[in-house]
């Protein structure tokens, strides 16, 4: 299915970073080409802008890390767990080398946290899928089954939840983001995100922290089959005087623009 469309989901939030907006990136973070970080060096995390983000690693039986990693591979393309710290863009937000890849719902119950260096309002994120869950949901590998079934008809999802907290830890409210969805009664609306897509941040208000979480309607006896992946890229960071946001709203967000060309 080839569409380039607007996609309303739940309530309709459209907000737009103003111009003072710091843009927080991954792009002062250094890689050799086709190469990633994640974690190997034990340091529990990494910072970029003054942004940091959470990382567990641990290689007793093998290399293995929750939380996030950053990379400037472009494979998308290749299949399976091989490739999992490619976007299935094969670029970050804005054409950019470098972006972020989270790893949600590990072993060792890793949340996915970004933390920054005092409260802030922020404007938005840059959320897409990576390649290996891309693949696994458009085409079905290991346990993970191919979204809407042999038929195109099962009502499959999956769906990334952000939720903001303050100085205090306290919830401020909640940002969804179907990364796919397969719910609509009419297939040809049926979609896997495969661009970089404006998430609204702004109902969050004042935060100190972003916890991510995944779920998916494909679980199985040992959790959520999915590849439970997603990429994030140009965090947008509201001037003090620019800000209006009005925590404690929870919010299905506002897909800016998608475009799905691979359907």
């Amino acid at each position: 299915m080839k569409k380039m469309m607007w996609v309303l989901m739940g309530v309709l939030i459209i907000g737009v970073p103003s111009a003072g907006a710091e843009i927080v990136t991954f792009d002062d973070l250094t890689l050799d080409p086709e190469t990633f970080y994640n974690g190997s060096d034990d340091a529990g995390g990494f910072t970029t802008a003054g942004v940091t983000f959470n990382n567990f690693y641990d290689d007793t039986f093998g290399p293995y890390w929750e939380g996030f990693a950053y990379s400037n591979t472009t494979d998308v393309t290749t299949a399976g767990f091989t490739n999992q710290y490619s976007v299935i863009t094969g670029v970050g937000a804005d054409g950019s080398s470098n972006y972020g890849v989270c790893y949600a719902e590990g072993f060792n119950g890793t949340i996915p946290t970004i933390t920054f260096a005092d409260e802030i309002n922020l404007a938005e994120a840059h959320i897409t899928n990576t390649t290996y869950a891309f693949l696994a949901m458009q085409d079905g590998e290991g346990p993970a089954k191919k979204f809407g079934g042999d038929t195109g008809n099962d009502p499959d999802w999956y769906l990334l939840t952000i939720t903001g907290k303050d100085a205090d830890g306290m919830n401020t409210g909640d940002v969804t983001l179907y990364l796919a969805d397969f719910r609509f009664g009419d297939n040809s609306q049926d979609y896997i995100i495969d661009a970089w897509t404006a998430v609204d941040l702004s109902s969050l208000g004042k935060i100190k922290t972003l916890a991510f979480s995944v779920s998916s309607s494909d679980t199985g006896d040992f959790g959520i089959n999915t590849p439970t992946y997603f990429a994030i890229d140009s965090i947008a960071i509201e001037d003090d005087d620019d800000n209006g946001g009005n925590g404690g709203n929870d919010s299905t967000c506002f897909i800016r623009s998608l475009g799905s060309d691979r359907l």
